[in-house]
């Protein structure tokens, strides 16, 4: 019996990796947004409601942009660098009341330490320093979603306007597209900036 006990614990302690797989707006909260992690061996998905601010931050990491001045999770990568301070795995460890319990497993040289955090938080800590997203069986099993193959590719980007606002940017040419880009960073308009940016590659990507 406790060999049993073993194993099913076992298993749901057994840690899933998991991919970002879209970055929407959310359909249920106004002025949320939804992060959508998926396992990289199955097809279930974990859709997590996260706020404007952290949406930005993960959306701004993904797409390769350089803010003209560091944001908070741009700090905190500085000062744990600073210090040798690594993030080697963000771990989404509980689901209480609906609300997702994270935490950073650091390493400052021999010392392994555990860090509580927001999971929209880890996950902005995650794509900057290159580290995976694990998560539990458990979770999965009671807030996963099981999608059909090809169902992720109607998600929208979070710092991106709808298309119906894409119009504007159709008439302007390269170099202005890249002008406003320049003056939409420098301003910290990380939307438009994205906006511009989805125009500029779709020209590159045309012109190939």
């Amino acid at each position: 019996m406790a060999d049993k006990s073993y194993f099913i614990l076992k298993q749901i302690m057994e840690k899933i990796a998991l991919d970002i797989v879209g970055l929407s707006y959310s359909q249920t909260q106004s002025g949320a947004y939804a992060l959508v992690l998926g396992e990289q061996d199955g097809n279930r998905r974990l859709p997590i409601i996260i706020g404007a601010f952290e949406a930005q931050a993960i959306a701004i990491e993904l797409e390769d942009m350089t803010p003209s001045r560091p944001l908070t999770h741009d700090l905190f990568k500085s000062f744990a660098n600073s210090f040798k301070i690594n993030i080697e795995e963000v771990l989404i460890y509980n689901l209480m009341e609906g609300i997702f319990h994270a935490k950073l497993i650091c390493r400052q040289g021999e010392s392994l330490v555990e860090i509580d955090t927001r999971t929209s938080d880890a996950v902005a800590l995650a794509v900057r320093f290159k580290c995976p997203i694990f998560t539990h069986e458990f979770i999965l099993k009671e807030a996963g979603i099981i999608v059909e193959e090809g169902a992720d590719s109607d998600s929208k980007p979070a710092a991106k306007t709808p298309k119906s606002d894409k119009k504007g940017v159709a008439s302007l040419s390269l170099t202005e597209l890249n002008k406003k880009l320049e003056i939409a960073l420098d301003t910290e308009n990380y939307e438009e900036a994205s906006r511009l940016r989805d125009e500029i590659n779709k020209r590159g990507e045309s012109n190939n």
